[in-house]
């Protein structure tokens, strides 16, 4: 049995099948303009020449941006697509982050960020690799309210396979 369970005002939980699961709020929760954001980044080889994307989502309103590099990795054209993405906000947004990376979701989900920069964008002994791009993004995402959620690739995600192409 699938139902909708309103859990406070303006926000509800789809139940199904004995699992919750929390939708986008049904009513904004701050003032701020609501975005949606898919990305996605990709290499031939790894390292080779690679390309992001990124769908920005307002309202009705819809922007692709996408690039390339000619020698990358595939971690880096991901950190890109969602730098370039919250890049192109021109003030503070409320933001849902969709990514099927989780190398990138994880680092905000699990607060891998916040450790990397207090031990001095390192793990451990270890030199963070793509530090110059975790950096960038860091303050990027300080500047909006930002909702991380990984996605499936390749798994019918209309908008992931979108940013894929």
């Amino acid at each position: 049995m699938s139902e909708w369970i309103k859990i406070a005002e303006g926000v509800e939980m789809y139940n199904r099948q004995g699992r919750s699961f929390l939708e986008k709020p049904t009513k904004p929760i701050n003032d701020l303009k609501q975005v949606t954001i898919y990305t996605d980044g990709a290499c031939r080889k790894n390292p080779g020449p690679g390309g992001w994307a990124a769908i920005l989502i307002f309202g009705e309103n819809k922007k692709e941006i996408f690039g390339n590099e000619n020698n990358t990795t595939n971690n880096r054209m991901e950190l890109t697509a969602v730098i370039k993405a919250l890049s192109a906000l021109k003030e503070k947004c409320d933001v849902r982050v969709f990514s099927d990376s989780q190398y990138v979701i994880n680092a905000f989900v699990l607060d891998w960020i916040t450790k990397w920069c207090l031990n001095g964008w390192r793990i451990g002994t270890k030199e963070l690799k793509n530090d110059d791009l975790w950096k960038t993004l860091y303050d990027l995402s300080k500047q909006h309210e930002i909702e991380w959620t990984w996605v499936k690739g390749h798994a019918g995600n209309r908008m992931n396979e979108r940013a894929d192409y």
